[in-house]
């Protein structure tokens, strides 16, 4: 090989070395820049999050702690209950500026198990309402004594502890259900009914399994003539069940900015911040087991008014499940011994 060959080898091979350089410090510069990005985002979504859930927040009058607790709760650490509030504060439906509560389902959380059982209450249960001093309509507690006078009525009726509250009307359920993409749902029944605007036989929907919107979704949770609130209870459960399966399994982070934003002004919770991320990091650590239970009872009337009459052995029965699932006895027993020792 002569001088000039081997000189041209070299002269290539060092522009190979240039360019596997540039093309590394690309790459690098590249990586750079997107890490930077996600961080940029990632702090963005964080500080919009908290935003959105201080602008959220609305504490109970009786203040951090239920009285059916011996200490405040962290869901870090600890089990706990969620009642869940659904209402429709339009003005069709208000009653001299108040709500009823229009769909209640507690759910409780067992961190270990990696567990949530919950519980549909008819909104008609005959119940006692300590705001009122009286039996009435369990959804009038919201009207007399708001989201406080309705917490105390759900501790009262189950005696267990009602740790957190979520109160969403049916634009934050619409809007939920959209930002997700929709969710997947075994519709039980064939039916027709109207939409969030009122419209009526604005929503058709057949009997199986399928791809459900906002509207559509409010539409099977709000459907009760075709049956009773029984069923309507259970299916309200299989909603709220495919929403927390729907939520956790969201890969894009982006879905969840507009998911942030969705739930502004249409949302109402006791729980902060970094107790919402707290919850939410639990469930993500794995599968979680979802259980639904419903309450039994007989239709019933009073002065020609309709109340729906639980079964007592039934409730006491719901009872015992939700303490056992929350811990409350070993709780107790765990907190007077070591008050002992």
């Amino acid at each position: 090989m002569n001088q000039n060959s081997r000189y041209t080898m070299k002269r290539k091979r060092k522009r190979k070395k240039r360019i596997k350089k540039r093309i590394l410090k690309w790459i690098v510069l590249s990586l750079i820049l997107f890490l930077g990005a996600s961080a940029t985002y990632s702090a963005y979504l964080l500080f919009k999050t908290s935003a959105v859930a201080e602008k959220a927040q609305k504490l109970l009058a009786r203040g951090e702690k239920s009285e059916k607790r011996i200490k405040p709760v962290d869901p870090k650490y600890d089990n706990i209950s969620i009642l869940f509030v659904g209402i429709d504060d339009s003005e069709k439906r208000k009653l001299g500026g108040k709500t009823r509560a229009d769909a209640l389902i507690l759910a409780t959380f067992n961190r270990q198990e990696r567990s949530i059982k919950m519980v549909s209450i008819p909104r008609d249960s005959y119940v006692y309402i300590p705001v009122e001093q009286k039996q009435d309509k369990i959804n009038h507690s919201h009207v007399f004594g708001d989201i406080d006078g309705t917490i105390e009525t759900v501790e009262e009726l189950f005696d267990v502890p009602v740790d957190y509250y979520v109160r969403l009307n049916f634009n934050a359920f619409i809007q939920i259900v959209d930002t997700l993409g929709g969710i997947d749902v075994d519709v039980p029944i064939t039916f027709t009914e109207q939409d969030s605007k009122d419209r009526a036989k604005a929503i058709h929907l057949e009997k199986g399994y399928q791809h459900l919107n906002g509207e559509e979704a409010l539409a099977l949770a709000r459907t009760r003539k075709i049956d009773n609130d029984l069923e309507r209870g259970k299916r309200q459960q299989l909603i709220l069940e495919a929403i927390i399966q729907k939520a956790l399994s969201i890969k894009s982070i982006t879905r969840y900015d507009d998911l942030i934003e969705a739930l502004g002004d249409n949302i109402t919770t006791n729980m902060s911040f970094g107790e919402l991320l707290s919850l939410y990091r639990y469930a993500l650590n794995g599968g979680i087991d979802i259980e639904r239970y419903q309450l039994t009872g007989n239709d019933m009337y009073l002065n020609r008014t309709y109340y729906f009459q639980l079964d007592e052995q039934n409730v006491q029965e719901i009872s015992q499940m939700l303490k056992r699932h929350l811990e409350l006895n070993e709780t107790r027993r765990a907190f007077f011994q070591n008050k002992a020792a």
